[in-house]
């Protein structure tokens, strides 16, 4: 299995809700450093898993839409702790959307994973992993 990992950040305030999560449930901010991993088993035509460039900038477009957001006042999120868990699908699923979408090209076509993972410190973080 082939994989490519492009690195971006996100900056976002959130509070939880749950005893379990002590200081937390207060309003908080969080940075992120995120990863995400495209894998396919064989290269394509080009000799590549997927245009870094493209998936650099899908993967920021993505972040675009979370960062230096109150993620408790995005609709989206009503209801759910947007957990790094949730947040590490969220990222996964919407750069899933891109790649049906053609955004990362049509090398991307052959993709038949990706991982995202955020991590909140250098010694904590989370993955979410789905195939295409």
């Amino acid at each position: 299995m082939f994989s490519v990992t492009v690195r971006d950040h996100m900056m976002i305030a959130h509070s939880f809700q749950g005893e379990v999560f002590g200081p937390a449930q207060r309003l908080h901010g969080a940075t992120f450093v995120v990863d995400a991993t495209f894998r396919r088993p064989d290269l394509d035509d080009d000799g590549i898993v997927v245009d870094i460039g493209r998936a650099t900038e899908q993967l920021r477009a993505v972040l675009g839409e979370l960062t230096y957001r109150n993620l408790d006042d995005e609709p989206a999120f009503a209801g759910l702790n947007t957990t790094t868990e949730v947040l590490a699908r969220t990222v996964a699923d919407r750069l899933v959307q891109r790649i049906e979408a053609g955004d990362l090209g049509v090398g991307a076509r052959g993709l038949t994973g990706i991982t995202v993972t955020l991590h909140e410190s250098h010694i904590a973080w989370a993955s979410y992993d789905r195939a295409l």
